[in-house]
């Protein structure tokens, strides 16, 4: 028998189920014990889900977790579950305030707690609004080893939490985690999981969540890294996954059998103890090696999608399909996150729409399996502009507006949740109709610059063709020029630069902050960039007002990028 067998338990949790995040813990603990496991980690905060916003500042959201962990406790122990202490993450509520918290589990009690120390408030976080910091670290005693714990932030900052549990000695860390996905963070996360390691001097256990909650998406990649940054152990990403690793400690080398089987012990420090011994591990199970980036971005997107729907209580999803190469992408996500059966397309044609766009609906709607109904527009705009006297941008707008009414109809009646199709291109450039295009309740691509939508589209067709499977995405939807189909003969080129050359600029304006002057010096014209940035600029109340979507980048449109609507401030040559 290994000296200590660990249990990563990567689950996916839903934000105020506490009794049926309790119901998840205590199935996860049972495979634990199964697999002979003498402890299991959980991640952040599982007991209340990730992130719960203003409901940590709740009283009565606060003593409901801390009960519900005390339950917890003892339903471990009546299930048979009490001898292998479990590391939970919890929302936890004292005199000083609300905390983000990680309780030790062990013989139907609640044997020690944690809070975080460092409280992140950057991105997507906002936890210094909520939590009150930490000032101390509970050591546990597990079959003789000493286990330290630190959670999710606390790894990212140097010294602290980390370097006190190396002075202190321990001979393992355990880090429960809520860290959100976003493209190629594991070229940042598994390097910082290595560094503390050797910080620590001891092997670092890093349990993340999976699964979407709201616009967040996380993708697991729990791992276990040796002492000496070496990665031991790492679970598939997007989904729930018991992780079992066995590891031979040196702390415990000199210890007897009946010192290793004593009481179950806890010593609290403080950040200034000292020590800092050597480990390896000694036994490598298999390691699931990451995704490539398109595969791994289908995947967030998959389960974002999926969660927010099913979380939310929804049965299916509709959606209108022009033919073109955005709502191909969304019909063909939301077909792999739930099924054909559960997703309706409805084809809207007016009097500009191409026969290409009808035929390339029915011909996505053959390769996928979906609903697809017909449902024409031109009477209901011919009321709209012939009362009102509507020409021009209003004209075309009503087209799109019609549709969305028509969705929205169809949602009402039967239940559908309506999913807007637009991508993160023309979120930022105000491309899109308010009530319009813009209505829906989930926007999986919202955060999907186009190129990368194209991207995706070859990537999914060809990754069918791998398979054997038919090719989702019909080739004319993604070969052909780009069109809204408002006007006759319209293009999207005709309203904006080209695809390629915007998203450069708004990747550097956007996700890199990056002013006028930076965006001349890298080498793009002022006249673009002067339209680009203006166009971007006008359209915030537009994105104040969009459906929420998966985050797949640094900096989404949403809580990572707060401008104010009502702003005189215009990015231009001073």
């Amino acid at each position: 028998m290994p000296q200590l067998r660990i249990a990563l338990a990567q689950v996916n949790p839903t934000v105020g189920d506490l009794a049926g995040n309790a119901g998840t813990v205590l199935a996860w603990t049972r495979r634990a014990v199964e697999a002979g496991a003498h402890l299991v980690v959980f991640p952040e905060m599982v007991l209340t889900g990730y992130p719960v916003e203003d409901l940590a500042l709740r009283e009565s959201f606060g003593l409901a977790a801390r009960h519900a962990l005390e339950e917890l406790a003892a339903s471990l122990a009546t299930a048979g579950c009490g001898d292998i202490p479990a590391w939970v993450g919890y929302l936890d509520r004292d005199e000083v305030g609300p905390r983000n918290a990680a309780a030790v589990l062990h013989g139907g009690r609640v044997v020690a707690r944690q809070y975080k120390h460092h409280l992140p408030n950057y991105g997507v976080f906002d936890e210094r609004r909520y939590f009150k910091r930490g000032h101390s670290l509970d050591i546990v005693r597990v079959r003789g080893l000493e286990v330290g714990m630190v959670i999710c932030e606390d790894i990212w900052q140097e010294g602290g939490p980390i370097a006190a549990l190396g002075r202190a000695g321990v001979d393992l860390v355990v880090s429960p985690n809520a860290s959100p996905y976003e493209r190629k963070k594991d070229d940042a996360r598994l390097p910082l999981v290595a560094r503390r390691a050797r910080e620590a001097g001891a092997p670092l256990v890093y349990v993340n969540q999976v699964g979407g909650q709201d616009d967040l998406v996380f993708d697991g990649d729990s791992m276990v890294v040796g002492t000496d940054g070496a990665l031991v152990a790492r679970a598939p990403q997007f989904v729930e996954h018991l992780t079992v690793v066995d590891l031979e400690l040196p702390g415990g080398a000199d210890r007897t059998d009946a010192q290793a089987d004593e009481e179950f012990t806890v010593r609290r420090v403080t950040v200034s103890d000292s020590f800092v011994p050597a480990y390896e591990p000694v036994h490598v199970p298999g390691i699931a090696e990451p995704l490539p980036e398109e595969a791994e971005v289908w995947a967030a997107l998959v389960t974002g999608l999926r969660d927010y729907v099913q979380k939310n209580g929804f049965r299916s999803v509709v959606l209108g399909l022009s033919g073109g190469i955005d709502s191909a992408v969304v019909a063909s996500l939301a077909v792999d996150a739930l099924g054909a059966d559960s997703v309706y397309g409805v084809s809207m044609p007016s009097v500009y729409s191409s026969e290409h766009s009808r035929s390339d609906a029915a011909d996505l709607a053959e390769r996928t399996g979906l609903h697809l109904s017909e449902q024409p527009i031109a009477r209901m705009v011919e009321v709209f502009v012939g009362q009102l006297g509507l020409t021009g941008l209003a004209e075309e707008n009503v087209q799109a507006r019609c549709r969305g009414m028509t969705l929205m109809g169809l949602s009402n009646q039967h239940g559908h949740l309506v999913l807007a199709t637009g991508n993160k291109t023309e979120l930022a450039v105000g491309y899109s109709t308010i009530y319009g295009d813009a209505v829906g309740g989930f926007a999986p691509i919202k955060d999907v610059p186009k190129t990368l939508v194209w991207e995706l589209a070859r990537w999914r067709n060809a990754a069918a063709e791998k398979h054997g499977e038919v090719p989702p995405i019909p080739e004319d939807s993604i070969s052909k020029p780009p069109s809204a189909e408002l006007r006759p003969g319209q293009m999207d080129s005709d309203s904006l630069p080209d695809y390629e050359l915007l998203d450069a600029v708004l990747d550097d304006y956007v996700e890199g902050d990056r002013g006028y002057a930076d965006l001349i010096a890298a080498g793009f014209e002022p006249e673009l960039v002067d339209r680009v940035l203006r166009m971007v600029d006008r359209a915030e109340y537009k994105r104040r007002q969009y459906p929420p979507g998966t985050k797949i980048s640094f900096r989404a449109f949403g809580r990572d990028r707060r401008l104010p609507i009502t702003s005189a401030w215009r990015e231009g040559a001073v």
